[in-house]
């Protein structure tokens, strides 16, 4: 057992544990006969004992140990010791490249790309030596503090020295190729259908399968189609979309054959990204849709056991043991086609299918009998025998008295609680706030319930029209004309046709101001199942794609606008509230906001002249310069009679100030000579004079 401290190797002493794997953990330890840091990766305990498996792990080791390429990790020693073995491999201080996409939530395509090609390098370099890696994915590919970017874990890979390879696939299944899912053939074409996979990833944020179960994920693989990473990121070059469509084909030989074939593509891609020169074979037969065996189905299966915990390793691995001393023939490849199908295996899945059909024919008799009255778990009863509800779920009100009401709307809704509105023309507070609400804060009160909210209006507003009763395309043409935006609310309601308003906030014939929000509440007829709108407020438009894509929406028309409570590049306002339930697929429209509004002025009146100065007279030359807050000069004539008139619009500060200049011509003073009673007169003086006026513009 591997302890802190302790050496191995009488060379390498670890110093702590840097990371753990499905088969193995890694150590960071100090090579005392080279005097450097190392990573130490140590096969765990339960693998330790199986002798085939740690044939096969010396194997792989071994050959990896001969890969020396700067976009390789690579493996510098081999071990074992006191039943420990390990591989003694290059220590790199970085992050991988799966926290480098959560962090960044997606890579720029230029930057995708130069990550791919490194990645290329090293994988080209690991099929140069017959080596498949087999389980590419982003948390194996190191990005180091320097930017180098390296390929590692060839743990698991298998140096290539037939022309087949049977695969466990031990990797994560989001990113395994069609014929590792199946448990068939898989060469150096497997690596580059989950590098493709990674560059989907890296350019989008997301993978292009994603299910419940691994096996869910990996039929995925096999039967459907691979999206276009242009459906969630639209100004992916054309050049970038085909090279990752080709790396993922389902058939191998549709996809790139070579590592070094895809390096040309790639380097071509960041030269002219936007040239259709992607060579993409026609499709064939061998590219279709197959359809499954039951044979596959128990090969996906078992690879997913393995896959979902190490629980499940190790109870393969007793599997496995109990099998060979059942059976005196002893195998030396641990990956025989005759285990990938085995009889006992077969006969297990067998009784579970049936226990699993008996379960359900179990469950479907008990909801018959509740129907008909036979059980009645779950429910009370009065003394005239009359079914008593279970009692409904209560939530604790919140203060939304002196919030805005757009966020008191969301909170409200969180809690499933529904928000109605009224407003009232009120210039003590901000416009928007929320002036009282129609049931206390602090008081626990049934889910569901309705909370009108009266909210602060700063002039009488607008009339609210009646929509009650109308479809919902006419209910929201009718607000839409009366200068309102729409929140749309949908709803189960057995007694409102499907399509139809329920109820309306603000309520008709009431005021609301001129393009402020009137939320309807649709009917989306008797409960069904349907799908509840996600909040995506202020979230970027990736991230509101990726929510509404998962939840099973569409996205409807993304739209910029001005908004002074979200910042610019944002979502500030979705067509449907969050919380509400919608059919699957349902189109949500979204407004992306570009930051507070351009607000502007304006400056329209006469400029009368600069009578501050007392030494101004009428007919006097005035320079007139008229110069806004931010420098910008408006006006710069030369007058001899006021008023000036001025007509400017669209200026961007709110004051400014007017500069009069002029000259004022005095006449030379008179002297007397008291001796000869000569009289003499100065020459005229001239005197410039300057008079500054601030002045407000007038809002737009």
């Amino acid at each position: 057992m591997i302890k802190i401290g302790m050496m191995i190797g009488d060379r390498y002493e670890i110093l702590e544990k840097i990371g753990t794997g499905g088969m193995s953990d890694v150590y960071k330890a100090k090579d005392h006969k080279l005097n450097r840091f190392v990573a130490v990766k140590v096969l765990k305990q339960e693998f330790s004992e199986n002798a085939n498996f740690v044939s096969k792990f010396r194997v792989e080791a071994q050959a990896a140990a001969g890969l020396m390429h700067p976009n390789i990790v690579n493996v510098y020693d081999v071990g074992e010791e006191g039943g420990i073995y390990y591989i003694v491999m290059e220590l790199v201080e970085g992050i991988t490249l799966k926290k480098y996409i959560e962090k960044k939530a997606r890579l720029s395509v230029k930057e995708a790309i130069s990550i791919a090609i490194q990645v290329s390098m090293g994988i080209e370099a690991a099929h140069n030596n017959h080596i498949i890696h087999r389980d590419i994915k982003p948390q194996n590919i190191i990005i180091s503090k320097e930017g180098k970017v390296k390929v590692t874990d060839f743990g698991i890979a298998k140096a290539a020295t037939s022309n087949t390879i049977t695969s466990n696939v031990m990797g994560s299944v989001h990113y395994t190729s069609p014929e590792q899912a199946r448990g068939g053939y898989s060469d150096e074409k497997s690596d580059i259908y989950s590098l493709g996979i990674t560059m989907f990833e890296m350019l989008t944020g997301r993978v292009p399968f994603n299910g419940e179960t691994t096996v869910a994920i990996a039929i995925k693989h096999i039967q459907e189609e691979m999206p276009s990473p242009r459906e969630y990121v639209s100004e992916i070059p054309i050049s970038v979309e085909q090279i990752v469509c080709k790396c993922c084909q389902k058939s191998p030989d549709r996809r790139y054959q070579s590592m070094a074939e895809l390096i040309t593509d790639l380097k071509q891609s960041l030269i002219n990204p936007d040239e259709d020169f992607v060579k993409v074979i026609d499709p064939d037969e061998e590219a279709s849709t197959k359809m499954i065996t039951d044979r596959d189905m128990v090969q996906i299966k078992r690879q997913s056991e393995r896959r979902d915990s190490m629980e499940e390793a190790m109870r393969l691995k007793k599997a496995r043991e109990r099998y060979y001393e059942e059976d005196d023939e002893d195998d030396e490849d641990w990956e025989d086609d005759d285990e990938d199908y085995d009889p006992k295996m077969e006969k297990i899945t067998t009784i579970l299918a049936v226990v699993a059909a008996l379960l359900i024919g179990c469950i479907v008799l008990f909801f018959v009998g509740k129907s008909f009255g036979v059980f009645h778990f779950g429910e009370e009863t009065d003394n005239n025998n009359n079914s008593v509800q279970e009692e409904v779920e209560k939530v604790k009100m919140i203060r939304v008295v002196g919030m805005n009401i757009e966020d008191a709307k969301r909170e409200l809704l969180a809690l499933g609680l529904t928000p109605e509105i009224q407003y009232e023309v009120n210039s003590a507070y901000p416009v928007g706030t929320v002036l009282r609400a129609s049931v206390q804060d602090g008081i626990m009160i049934d889910k569901n319930t309705v909370i009108v909210m009266t909210v602060a209006q700063g002039t009488e507003g607008v009339k609210v029209p009646s929509v009650t009763g109308k479809s919902k395309a006419e209910a929201t043409s009718m607000l839409e004309q009366a200068g309102f935006e729409v929140n749309v609310t949908e709803s189960y309601d057995s007694t409102v046709e499907n399509g139809y308003v329920i109820s309306q906030s603000p309520e008709a014939d009431t005021t609301a101001p001129e393009g402020s929000a009137v939320s309807i509440r649709v009917s989306q007829g008797a409960e069904d199942n349907k799908v509840r709108v996600p909040d995506i407020y202020k979230l970027t438009e990736m991230d509101a794609t990726v929510n509404l894509t998962e939840s099973g929406l569409a996205v409807g028309t993304i739209t910029e606008t001005a908004s002074d409570e979200v910042e610019a590049g944002l979502v500030c306002y979705q067509s449907y509230s969050a919380g509400s339930y919608v059919d699957k697929g349902t189109p949500i429209d979204i407004r992306i906001s570009t930051g507070p509004s351009s607000v502007t002025y304006r400056y329209s009146e006469g400029i009368t002249a600069p009578t501050e100065d007392p030494d101004y007279r009428g007919g006097m030359e005035v320079d007139v310069t008229v110069t806004t807050a931010d420098g910008t000069q408006l006006l710069s004539t030369r007058a001899t009679s006021f008023p000036v008139a001025v007509n400017y619009t669209g200026i961007k500060s709110a004051n400014g100030v007017i500069t009069f200049h002029f000259t004022v011509q005095r006449e030379g003073a008179t002297t007397t000579n008291p001796e000869t009673g000569e009289t003499v007169t100065a020459a005229p003086v001239t005197e410039e004079k300057t008079v500054k006026r601030e002045i407000n513009f007038t809002q737009e």
